[in-house]
């Protein structure tokens, strides 16, 4: 499939553009290709809107000390709009992205989509509509933190990396985990030690394999 093509299937205000700002956008989209735990955007500057078309990204927020926390993650089909800060003056948010795994990406170059937006109300429309629906990601961690005790974030997250997987098993270490809900590997470690002693989960090399789905449920609703 062409990037015009491509374009006019997923971009619904494909239609209202002009030829040749149709053409502008093409020009100004590459092609990318990033391995497993690749930076693709660091907060430094306005790097510009990636849409996924294989494997996965992860937005995280960084502590100064150094602590990340996901926010979410983005599968094929998805676009980074908040990798673009010049086209959402109005919408700041201090984000960092990795590639969770090999991936490939059509990233358009931020330039060139303000230049659109500030020309079409559909397209600007479209941006802070897509950057809105993520802050209900961001609002559900920020609940998780805010409210919520630490065996009960992680009975939410392995629940989730089940279902996404579509497996009973999750294949990650400890560290990964904690990265993901900006704690210690050291806790993680100890809440899934109890977790396995009371039968729910079964610790082995390759990661963590549910055993009592109920029982984890129980915990985390």
């Amino acid at each position: 499939m062409s990037l015009h093509a491509f374009y006019e299937q997923y971009f619904p205000f494909w239609k209202a553009l002009k030829e040749e700002d149709k053409n502008y956008l093409c020009e100004n989209t590459a092609e990318e290709h990033f391995d497993k735990e690749q930076p693709v955007h660091d907060n430094m500057g306005c790097t510009g809107l990636f849409i996924v078309r294989s494997g996965r990204l992860r937005l995280y927020m960084l502590s100064e000390d150094g602590k990340e926390i996901t926010l979410y993650r983005l599968s094929p089909g998805d676009i980074c709009m908040l990798s673009a800060s010049c086209v959402l003056q109005s919408v700041t948010f201090d984000v960092y992205v990795d590639a969770e795994e090999e991936s490939n990406c059509y990233h358009i170059r931020a330039s060139a989509f303000s230049d659109i937006s500030n020309r079409y109300l559909e397209v600007k429309n479209y941006a802070l509509e897509t950057a809105v629906s993520r802050f209900s990601d961001v609002m559900w961690i920020m609940q998780q933190i805010v409210f919520m005790s630490m065996d009960k974030r992680l009975a939410i997250f392995l629940l989730e990396e089940t279902q996404t997987n579509g497996t009973d098993s999750v294949n990650m270490t400890h560290e990964t985990i904690a990265r993901h809900l900006g704690t210690a590997r050291e806790v993680i470690t100890r809440m899934l030690k109890h977790l396995a002693a009371d039968g729910v989960i079964e610790v082995t090399r390759k990661g963590i394999r549910i055993t009592d789905k109920k029982k984890l449920r129980s915990i985390a609703y």
